[in-house]
């Protein structure tokens, strides 16, 4: 996985512990280039070497940059994070677009850097005038502005997750394998025997429905082998009481 690039670049962050969760949630999802812009309290800052927590080493490897141009001087293509473009005419994705697009360029060799505002008021024209690109997040309109730490975090998780091949819904059956429809099946008859035989399936009119319900309840859940064969042991040890109950 590339880490050097996108660049997360801070600018004139506030509050030490927000520029250390930050760095905890660019480790999370692989990232681990950090420019911190005129941070407001100096650097190094101890409260957010204390809530980066396990994530260090991106802090003590942070460029400290006086400027933004400065931090984003060796980038090929520059994302600006607002919700406000400002009145500037720019192109405007959202995280996932642009996730997508940084990882193709970093493919390329290409040198990607994010910029996020400061904590009260967010990137300044002159920071966004440095941009290529705007990326604004789809959020409640009424509470749009977004914690530093937490715009990382997201951008990061879009950065790991466009390049991420894990398939979106995984199922071990385990050893035993998925039970075949025929051992299913098997099954069901049985049970709607039984469930006959106890009169279950009242008024006669509506037998059909009720059976065809109860088959699709046991069809719809992904059965293993095993599953059928604990089933199979419940129900007819039901059964066995049922019947040496009448027999008493």
């Amino acid at each position: 996985m590339n880490t050097t690039f996108p660049r997360i670049v801070l600018v004139e962050p506030q509050m030490g512990e927000n520029i250390g969760a930050a760095a905890r949630g660019m480790w999370n999802f692989g990232l681990e280039d950090m420019a911190v812009v005129a941070p407001r309290d100096g650097w190094p800052s101890d409260p957010a070497i204390a809530m980066a927590a396990g994530a260090t080493h991106v802090l003590e490897n942070a460029h400290l940059c006086a400027t933004t141009r400065e931090a984003v001087a060796d980038c090929t293509h520059v994302y600006a994070t607002t919700a406000r473009p400002r009145g500037m005419t720019k192109r405007v994705v959202t995280p996932r677009q642009a996730a997508a697009e940084m990882q193709q360029r970093a493919a390329q060799g290409e040198r990607v850097a994010v910029l996020f505002g400061r904590e009260r008021s967010g990137l300044g024209t002159e920071d966004i005038v440095l941009s290529n690109t705007i990326i604004t997040s789809p959020v409640n309109p009424a509470f749009a502005s977004l914690n530093l730490a937490q715009c990382v975090l997201l951008v990061a998780y879009e950065w790991m997750l466009a390049a991420d091949e894990t398939p979106p819904v995984t199922y071990d059956p385990g050893k035993g394998g998925a039970a075949e429809r025929e051992q299913v099946e098997a099954l069901l008859d049985f049970v709607e025997g039984e469930l006959e035989d106890t009169g279950f399936f009242w008024p006669s009119e509506k037998a059909p429905t009720m059976k065809a319900a109860l088959r699709n309840l046991y069809h719809r859940a992904p059965l293993t082998g095993a599953d059928v064969g604990i089933l199979w042991g419940t129900f007819r040890a039901l059964v066995g009481k049922r019947r040496s109950g009448k027999q008493g």
